[in-house]
């Protein structure tokens, strides 16, 4: 190997290590040492190099954490030894008659215990192989699990390679729990929410749901971590040997591997109680879903000697939390429209204290549900903390109805603006898609103004607000009829400001093009891909509202369901009412449908590094391909354009090691002219 490909190779070794010990800073210890540009910076060094030199490429490289192939399925996998379930009990006199029956099996012995909060989730074991992430598999039915290998190597906190692997066990099977932090919990069921999907019940649920997606590529993009709580087989160097929970804990942390959060060990059974009764008091206030403690006979070898039932170690109990359910009336069913026009139903509720937390609303989540779970109103309910987060009618309590309850009848028309309300193919929920419709019209005038659409500079979120609430503007049209005499009359709108504004506003009439205008329209499942995508097919938004399904289905990445969303956004009344005002303010793009052939900087690839004054890269990248040229974010050899601002990063370094031909923004813009 000569000296240049060693130096290569150090260097990817090292940046690999950089990357684990960052992460390991990040996700597990909580304290970063850099900044996310810079630990960016590393990172995408490391992707470029391992892509240019793919001789180097490792199995347990930090950078396979973004998903492999979907698989067809998950093949079983056996554990060497079973993973046993817990036997439970709910009150502090269980426990003792627990300690008690133990101190019988082994009297000789004095007893400590290892006790640690019960993380609600999924059970997994993973594998080491000489310091190296092999494999991984679910619980299963204890015997046999689902090798879940890929995914689990996705998993944020999860080290692929140990930390001083050379020292570590040559094999060790780390059991542990899989788990969803619960604000990332919200904000995954909201996210399911707007595209009509079911929502997960629990955060536990979602993590067995993310684990066991076939593609892992879902699966790394979910919020997942890991944390272990006991061991498999180990086989240990020397005489390097783990005696207790409390070292196995130990150990883990020492390789990179991060444990049950607040782990320590108990004495007694009034030690137990009192860490107990702290855990329940502050359940609500931590990161993750517990629900309950494990209560594990610290030394190994006491563990050893007690043994198993036929499905749990008698070494170990599960004490639970008191469920947080509560009986309350459900009043009424609302229906909310939420900023992508789906009508969800809402359940309001006879105000009840539930696990501390007064309660008065929880959502139903679509008509299906309300039917599933054949609620009426005026019943009473079963109500929880779903997580212990998010209110959830459990179900009826059907025994205690009168008679004098009443059915639900789902609305056929949205409740803010009466349009009529459309069902996509293959989804549960009702939407709305009046642009206009005052439910969703903020978000609507946020996603329109950004900078992927007609980019207007200084209408932003708080100014949106403002308008709307001030009845400035009531639909998307509107913000090309704002008056300077109406924005001086704001708070904080001074005579430069509403110029400036006013300014932008007309410049983004002006510039915008039609792909901006399409996907700034919201349409649903229309993304800028899919809008550069239409277009190109299309000449202007009269062409394209007038198309049909099958012939969009014709174009490439659009499937029944995409089609169908357009279909509905343009057959709605107002939407096309909308049209027409963008057409007589002068906001009508026109496409000029160059084909491909024509196109001056057909198949030649652009990398941009550094800021443009005056130019933003989205644009500088939109004018790329406008005249099919297209923009990357690798440096390779393929690469006909580095185009450097100030400041540029690390890739025109690399860049220029391999030979690219490198031009200022000023180049660029005379290039682009000579094209046009």
């Amino acid at each position: 190997m000569n000296k240049d490909i060693q130096a290569v190779r150090d260097r990817i070794e090292e940046l690999r290590r950089m990357v684990e010990y960052h992460n390991h800073r990040y996700y597990v210890l909580d304290d970063p040492e850099i900044t996310d540009a810079e630990y960016d910076r590393i990172f995408n060094e490391l992707v470029s190099l391992e892509e240019k030199y793919p001789q180097f490429d490792h199995p347990a490289s930090p950078t396979k954490k973004i998903g492999g192939d979907p698989a067809p399925s998950f093949s079983p996998r056996k554990h060497s030894i079973p993973m046993y379930g817990l036997d439970n009990c709910f009150t502090m006199e269980k426990v003792r008659l627990f300690i008690e029956r133990i101190s019988k099996l082994i009297p000789e012995h004095e007893l400590d215990f290892w006790v640690e909060p019960k993380l609600d989730g999924l059970a997994v074991e993973v594998i080491y192989q000489s310091g190296i992430y092999s494999a991984a598999c679910t619980r299963g039915d204890g015997s046999t699990g689902e090798d879940v290998t890929a995914n689990i190597k996705t998993v944020k906190n999860l080290p692929l390679s140990l930390i001083d692997p050379q020292n570590a066990p040559p094999y060790l099977e780390v059991r542990g729990e899989v788990v969803i932090p619960k604000n990332n919990f919200e904000k995954l069921n909201a996210l399911k929410m707007q595209k009509g999907e079911k929502v997960f019940a629990n955060p536990r649920n979602a993590a067995a749901g993310s684990v066991r997606q076939l593609d892992p590529k879902i699966t790394a993009a979910r919020p997942l971590y890991f944390f272990a709580f006991g061991a498999g087989v180990i086989h240990f160097r020397g005489e390097n040997r783990w005696t207790a929970q409390s070292e196995i804990a130990s150990g883990f942390r020492k390789l990179g591997i991060a444990t049950v959060p607040g782990g320590k060990l108990c004495r007694d059974l009034n030690e137990i109680e009192q860490y107990f009764q702290e855990q329940a008091s502050e359940r609500h206030a931590g990161p993750f879903d517990i629900d309950g403690l494990v209560i594990k006979v610290n030394e190994k070898s006491r563990q050893d000697a007690l043994g198993f039932t036929a499905r749990s170690p008698r070494w170990a109990i599960a004490l639970k939390f008191k469920a947080i359910q509560e009986k309350t009336r459900l009043e009424q069913i609302s229906i909310q429209v939420g900023r992508t026009g789906v009508l969800t139903p809402v359940a309001h509720l006879a105000p009840v204290n539930v696990g501390g937390v007064m309660v008065s609303r929880a959502t139903l989540h679509n008509e299906n549900e309300v039917r599933a779970k054949d609620l009426k109103i005026g019943d009473l309910v079963l109500v929880q903390r779903a997580g212990d987060v998010i209110p959830e009618v459990v179900r009826p309590l059907k025994e205690e109805r009168t008679g004098q309850e009443k059915n639900f009848v789902f609305p056929r028309t949205c409740p803010s603006c009466h349009t009529q309300a459309i069902k996509i193919k293959n989804e549960v929920a009702w939407r709305c898609v009046n642009l206009s419709c005052p439910a969703r019209l903020e978000q609507g005038l946020i996603h329109f103004a950004s900078r992927q659409a007609l980019d207007i500079e200084g209408l932003g979120k708080k100014w949106i607000r403002i308008f709307v609430s001030h009845g400035l503007i009531k639909k998307l049209t509107d913000i090309f009829r704002l008056q300077k005499d109406d924005l001086l009359k704001l708070e904080r709108m001074g005579e430069k400001s509403a110029s400036n504004l006013l300014d932008s506003i007309q410049k983004s009439k002006q510039d915008v093009t039609l792909p901006r205008l399409i996907f700034g329209l919201g349409i649903r499942h229309v993304g800028q891909q899919t809008a550069k995508a239409l277009a190109e097919r299309y000449r202007d938004l009269d062409e394209l509202a007038g198309e049909d399904e099958e012939s969009l289905q014709a174009i490439a990445d659009i499937g029944p369901e995409v089609a169908s969303s357009i279909i509905s956004f343009f057959n709605n009344p107002d939407n096309r009412n909308l049209l027409e005002e963008f057409r007589q303010l002068g906001l009508w793009p026109v496409s000029s449908k160059v084909s491909s052939q024509e196109m001056p900087l057909k198949d030649k690839k652009f990398i941009f590094t550094g800021s443009f004054p005056g130019l933003s890269r989205e644009k500088a990248q939109e004018l790329v391909e406008q005249l099919g040229g297209k923009a990357v974010n690798s440096v390779s050899k393929n690469v006909d354009y580095v185009v450097a601002g100030e400041k540029p990063g690390s890739k025109l370094a690399r860049a220029r090691n391999i030979g690219l031909q490198v031009i200022d923004p000023d180049e660029f813009l005379k290039l682009i002219d000579n094209k046009d």
